[in-house]
């Protein structure tokens, strides 16, 4: 057996590069040297967002190591790739044949192959080059199980008068896939949580293919674990828990995933607070407030009076910046820190965080479980909604705000939930068992195997 070369491809996203990169790593230490595709934008957003990183000068240079490359996504550099709909369609008609050449290229060089792809199913399009090519292929989704059933439904979803065939929504009763599973809100579908009706429908369209992608490939992995999805697993077989993947020893020098700089003196702000004491603040990399939401918020944090960590991207308000209450920073600043963005797995991690209001992203709700941290669920789009109903329905380790007539958590109800988390033992006492069974998964479970399988499952096709 030769050695084996994974192709890792990721969909342009930090939410989907992190799992991957983690994902990577665990291919690498299993033997297999592993190149790392980013598109050209992220690649050069993570490289600058970290002031030490670094890329080989070539894709094949170097052996036993993750190599980060770059293809083109199809949009202008500096067309904005929020709009999710432009740049699906984009990917979806440069993407393929970039891929291809790329593979090519390096299977043109002495003494190296890729000999197998692993592809987020959000890029499952590229399942089908590697089939063109005759490269074993495995497709990888790092958001929740439940959430890839519905993409895995979609027929059934259209026969059953759901949605159309364009993807538009029929009927708004929830729905269930089996009777053990999460209810779901069709209203929270991913491709009809952004933009208008003419973007929902070229997301769709994208999300369509790379579904059909997925036909043929044995290897569905996800990252999550069997504990806390049994049931959708017991439903899906097909798809093979692997997660959560970021626990366990990280290496000194990490590849670059960030889309922002780190700040790293909140760690050294955290040691001085006491134990189990402050309120870690975070929304992902997506989420936008308006300036009312914002200011709720702000309110809240100050008049609550404890310890908190706040997360505030610079774009975080209408992509306008944060616009703080006159005098807030200084008014807070003996109990509180913001920051624009943090090493949140090391921040999680640390004894003197209380609880985590979040935006419920799959990443945030696999780290905050598995260090044992209560939730207060503050979901913004997408597979969020549906991780909400995990966390305060079925695992119990969690709260959810309730809007006003507005539509706004205000300043009260914010105040109240966080409140009633910090003082609430059983749900912490939850929180932990979870915690337990997230590293049992990894170290010695079903995680664990999965894994294993999957990659020595890769070994014997190449």
């Amino acid at each position: 057996m030769g050695v084996q070369h994974a192709l890792m491809l990721p969909y342009p996203a930090q939410g989907h590069i992190i799992p991957m990169m983690e994902l990577s790593r665990r291919m690498e230490e299993h033997g297999f040297i592993v190149t790392f595709v980013n598109t050209d934008f992220t690649q050069k957003r993570v490289l600058d967002a970290s002031m030490k990183a670094h890329t080989e000068s070539h894709p094949n240079k170097g052996t036993g190591c993750i190599r980060l490359v770059s293809i083109p996504d199809g949009l202008e550099p500096d067309a904005d790739r929020n709009k999710l709909g432009a740049l699906c369609e984009a990917m979806l008609s440069s993407m393929p044949n970039a891929l291809e050449t790329l593979i090519k290229d390096i299977n043109g060089l002495e003494g190296d192959s890729v000999t197998c792809i692993v592809a987020d199913v959000s890029m499952g399009w590229a399942l089908d080059v590697a089939k063109k090519l005759g490269i074993p292929r495995a497709a990888f989704w790092p958001a929740a199980a439940g959430c890839l059933t519905v993409f895995l439904k979609l027929q059934e979803l259209i026969q059953k008068g759901v949605i159309t065939k364009e993807g538009e929504l029929l009927d708004t009763h929830m729905i269930q896939f089996s009777p053990k599973m999460p209810l779901m809100n069709p209203r929270h579908f991913a491709w009809l949580c952004v933009g208008d009706t003419a973007e929902n429908k070229v997301i769709y369209r994208s999300a369509d293919v790379c579904i059909k992608g997925l036909e043929g490939v044995e290897w569905l992995i996800c990252n999550s674990f069997y504990e806390i999805e049994s049931t959708t697993y017991d439903t899906f077989p097909n798809i093979r828990p692997i997660g959560p993947l970021f626990i366990g020893n990280q290496p000194t020098q990490a590849k670059p995933t960030s889309f922002w700089t780190e700040d790293n003196t909140c760690l050294e702000w955290l040691d001085q607070q006491p134990s189990n004491s402050v309120i870690y603040i975070s929304f992902g990399s997506f989420t936008i407030f308006d300036e009312h939401q914002f200011l709720e918020l702000t309110l809240a944090l100050e008049n609550l009076g404890r310890p908190f960590l706040w997360v505030a991207r610079p774009d975080l308000v209408d992509k306008s910046g944060a616009g703080y209450p006159e005098g807030f920073l200084g008014r807070v600043a003996a109990y509180g820190k913001v920051v624009g963005w943090c090493p949140q797995k090391k921040v999680l991690a640390h004894p003197s965080i209380a609880c985590f209001v979040t935006h419920c992203g799959w990443n945030s709700t696999l780290e905050g479980l598995s260090n044992g941290v209560p939730f207060i669920c503050w979901p913004y789009f997408a597979d969020q909604f549906l991780n909400q109903t995990y966390i305060v329905d079925i695992w119990k380790v969690g709260v959810g705000l309730k809007a006003n007539e507005d539509g706004v958590f205000s300043k009260e109800e914010i105040k109240s939930k966080v409140e009633d988390l910090m003082g609430d033992e059983g749900m912490r006492e939850r929180v932990l068992k979870l915690k337990e069974e997230a590293i049992s998964s990894v170290t010695e479970g079903s995680s664990m195997e999965n894994l294993h399988g999957f990659m020595e499952a890769m070994k014997r096709k190449s």
